[in-house]
């Protein structure tokens, strides 16, 4: 691993970065970027941001430099982690992570650039006036997490013989959540299930809602996206196989881990998309001039071995167009 790849995922160090600055070339151009997730799951995301940029020519540490600090999965400390990217000053700040890293960007400041990847709808959550005229400082890419939950409902039929009771975990303070629970209601109805939804805001709360999805008797798990609980993954995990209740999330993450199976859009592509913003924006584009890009590629990840666990047999036509199956 290369020292640098080090410090980002140690979420770099605050009292460090003045002198980082100080010391880059003055061609050097400086970005900042705003993580709500913990830096530890952002290797990944952060290679196809690099990517982005650097398809359109700015590579970090030869003409540019990037100010990285993370939140750690605690969104309450995204507000300050702002306001110091704002106060280095940074040239544009990278949004990513989730709708509360980027409100808290927009909160910060409304001359600066801000680029942002988000899950969720950034009209219906108030990060954008229109997707094809976000207006303001503002712009980015969407890869729809709120949005994903018929599918994802579609995938626990096609595996859950007799499912008749749905959970829902929600974060509600996470705003894309309001979102997925008004999709997933709509999506229960007409088929004639029964929805059991439960809140978890701190990790405590993520035991009470297995409990109570216990004695509600579900027979599938719909775990919307939210940072806290790319934060409570293993232990999502964990209880999920506990109680033997097949589970979905949106990350890949999550069966490649050990869940059951995810849908969801190709994040990559999003953060990679955010990259060439970014690059646009150092080269002169308005954030307003931009429209918000939305997810084209969705994938189905099942993990095969916890399929067996949960005596569950996967269908051959859905194993067949699978992105990926972990064995």
């Amino acid at each position: 691993m290369r020292r640098r790849d080090l410090i980002i995922l140690l979420g770099g160090a605050a009292a460090t970065w003045p002198l980082t600055v100080r010391a880059q070339p003055r061609t050097m151009q400086v970005i900042g970027l705003l993580a709500g997730q913990p830096s530890a799951t952002l290797a990944v995301s952060l290679a196809a941001f690099r990517q982005g940029l650097g398809e359109s020519g700015f590579v970090e540490g030869r003409n540019l430099a990037i100010v990285y600090r993370s939140a750690e999965g605690k969104p309450e400390r995204l507000p300050a982690l702002a306001a110091e990217l704002v106060s280095i000053p940074v040239a544009v700040i990278a949004a990513v992570g989730g709708d509360v890293s980027v409100l808290s960007a927009k909160a910060a400041t409304a001359t600066i650039p801000i680029v942002f990847t988000t899950g969720g709808d950034p009209v219906e959550t108030g990060i954008v006036a229109s997707l094809a005229r976000p207006g303001g400082n503002v712009t980015g890419a969407s890869f729809l997490g709120s949005l994903v939950a018929a599918k994802q409902l579609s995938l626990l039929r096609d595996v859950v013989p007799g499912l008749a009771t749905v959970g829902l975990l929600l974060n509600p303070t996470n705003p894309s959540n309001v979102l997925t629970s008004r999709d997933v209601q709509a999506a229960v109805q007409p088929l004639g299930l029964k929805l059991v939804s439960a809140d978890a805001v701190d990790d405590g709360d993520i035991d009470k809602a297995f409990a109570y999805f216990v004695e509600q008797k579900v027979d599938g798990l719909i775990i919307a996206s939210a940072v806290f609980f790319n934060r409570n993954l293993q232990r999502l995990i964990s209880l999920a196989a506990r109680h033997a209740i097949p589970s979905i999330f949106n990350g890949c993450e999550f069966p490649t881990d050990g869940g059951l199976m995810s849908y969801g859009a190709d994040s990559r592509d999003a953060y990679r998309q955010a990259g060439l913003y970014v690059a646009r924006i150092l080269k002169g584009a308005k954030p307003a001039d931009l429209p918000v890009m939305q997810a084209t590629k969705f994938e189905v990840v099942i993990n095969l071995k916890t399929a067996k666990a949960l005596n569950l047999t996967i269908p051959p036509g859905l194993l067949a167009i699978a992105d990926d199956v972990v064995e």
